[in-house]
């Protein structure tokens, strides 16, 4: 069984032809603490930030609603996990 099988696993992969998509200028990770607040760590050569700013971590669920929009479904992106070797 593929780990992206299970449950409480999304996988959505960003297809290779996709040479420009909203994550390109820098990796962002998006949380949300157990009190409900929003967060963004962005990640940058020489500068790595954790915005607590509503405004700016919006400015990040924006951009990771357009990445899921341009990669594959999570149906799609396991129809292809299924067919490559190994086990993710």
């Amino acid at each position: 069984m593929l780990r992206a099988q299970l449950r409480n696993v999304v996988v959505q992969v960003m297809p290779a032809g996709c040479a420009e998509h909203a994550a390109l200028d820098r990796p962002f990770t998006l949380y949300e603490t157990h009190k409900a607040q929003r967060l963004a760590y962005v990640e940058a050569r020489d500068d790595s930030r954790l915005l607590g700013e509503r405004r700016s971590v919006r400015e990040y669920e924006e951009q990771y609603g357009i990445l899921r929009a341009q990669a594959l479904t999570p149906r799609e992106s396991l129809g292809l996990l299924e067919k490559m070797p190994g086990e993710l």
